[in-house]
């Protein structure tokens, strides 16, 4: 940034000497010939036929037979050279005058081809010191009426020597606002990147270190202010996503003991039975291997309880068109198998909604598996489905009023249930499933005792609409 400004500082005040130089040059140069003009017989004409020179150099002009002798008068005026030009493209120097080259512009002026003309020209002095001049060569007949034309030439030292006394000075101003720029650019910079600096800062500690918890300060209502309040709500958001996953594994690991202490309590007995020689009885035997294969269960459903909720929502399955009513049918006939002292009473009629059919139909069963674990011996469940609407009733102990907001987190279980079977995870696969289906779940108390549970989905009663 700081490169940029000075870059950008140098640019604009380069451009600004660079105007004001040429503005003062062209300026000393038409005072220049504004002079020449003044002193060699009053501003010349814009055609060829111009006033004649000062008497004395027109007497000249018509005496003039070649180079003149040394030595002799100083040209009339302040001139350092004066050189006469007749229309055959002779040359005449004025007696203490130098010389001038002539260019063709010149000739044709003296041909009376074209007007006066001002150009820069080189010439030698009397004293024979070349000079760079500024030359005005204006047209006149001589007394005879021949054409002609009379060269006068200033130094241009009066002109040049100012100009690069001033280019000196331009430059030297160039350079220091060059350098006044630059360390401004960069105490600015400093001041501005601050923020960045900070970020930076915050972002290397968390990689080396994974602490989410750094925070930088927000101050302003710039970019970089923006950007700061961004990187603070990503690391909170990544907080909170940590503490998620610790409070999953944490439960998971507690809900995992449970099942796994039963299962290596059941199996050390069997193993020490068959060291000791000593056969089980079978009743005790049998006992031991239905909960083995119960805790089994427990775990095979743990399992996939944590799978589902691990899914992340962006990797969500395939929506498709799911019958669900079917769903529900299949739920209802693994609820009656769960649960053969129940009776399960269902009624449904089509509804078809856009969603992931193994979830849908899990989540039906998960509210089913939650009635049917509630439901006391001989009781009913009953399972509706009209109009979108799917409600399971049980006739169950039901919930408590300060239990209700609780129902869906993972891994909770109300007091009465903790010492049933189970995980704590069904409710939360249900709310899961149904809220990626665009619907909605909640439960209820039912009148006359127990539970009612009610989920609505977006659909239709047929395929497609």
């Amino acid at each position: 940034m700081a490169l940029l400004t000075a870059a950008a500082v140098a640019l604009a005040v380069a451009a600004c000497a660079t105007a004001g130089w040429l503005i003062t040059r062209n300026q000393l140069y038409r005072e220049l010939d504004r002079r020449l003009a003044a002193v060699s017989g009053g501003p010349p004409g814009p055609g060829p036929e111009g006033e004649g020179p000062p008497r004395p150099l027109a007497r000249q002009l018509a005496a003039c037979a070649g180079r003149p002798a040394a030595g002799g008068a100083r040209p009339p005026g302040p001139f350092e050279i004066v050189q006469l030009i007749d229309a055959r493209g002779r040359t005449c120097a004025v007696p203490g005058s130098g010389s001038l080259t002539v260019t063709a512009a010149d000739a044709a002026v003296a041909r009376g081809e074209r007007g006066p003309l001002y150009r820069d020209g080189d010439g030698v002095t009397a004293d024979g010191t070349k000079d760079r001049v500024r030359v005005l060569t204006r047209p006149f007949r001589t007394d005879q009426g021949e054409r002609a034309a009379a060269s006068f030439a200033l130094s241009l030292d009066e002109v040049e020597g100012p100009l690069d006394n001033l280019a000196l000075l331009l430059a030297a101003v160039t350079a220091l606002g060059v350098l006044a720029s630059a360390g401004a650019g960069l105490m600015i910079a400093r001041a501005s990147l601050r923020p960045v600096d900070e970020l930076t800062g915050a972002v290397e500690h968390i990689a080396r270190t994974e602490d989410l918890a750094v925070r930088i300060p927000e101050e302003g209502t710039d970019e970089i202010a923006r950007l700061g309040r961004s990187f603070n709500s990503m690391t909170a958001a990544l907080t909170a996503s940590r503490e998620r996953q610790r409070r999953l594994i944490a439960d998971a690991g507690h809900e995992l003991r449970t099942p796994l202490t039963s299962l290596r309590t059941n199996i050390d007995l069997l193993l020490r039975a068959e060291a000791a020689g000593r056969d089980l009885p079978a009743p005790a035997r049998r006992d031991l291997l239905d909960s083995v294969k119960a805790q089994m269960r427990e775990l095979s459903s743990l399992v996939g309880d944590l799978l589902e909720l691990a899914r992340p929502d962006e990797a969500g399955p395939v929506r498709e068109t799911v019958a669900l009513h079917e769903a529900v049918a299949r739920a209802v006939d693994r609820a009656r198998l769960r649960g053969p002292g129940l009776t399960v009473r269902a009624d449904t009629e089509p509804w078809y909604v856009l969603g992931d059919p193994a979830s849908l139909e899990r989540a039906a069963v998960n509210l089913l598996d939650n009635a049917v674990k509630f439901s006391p011996p001989g009781a009913t469940v009953d399972v509706r489905l009209t109009g979108g609407e799917l409600t399971v009733r049980d006739h169950g102990p039901g919930i408590a009023a300060a239990d209700l907001p609780h129902v869906f987190d993972r891994f909770w279980r109300s007091p009465s249930a903790r010492s049933l079977p189970g995980s704590g995870l069904g409710l939360s696969i249900v709310a899961r499933v149904v809220a990626e289906s665009g619907g909605r779940v909640a439960l209820e108390p039912a009148p006359g005792g127990g539970t009612l549970a009610r989920v609505r989905l977006p659909g239709s009663p047929t395929p497609g609409d």
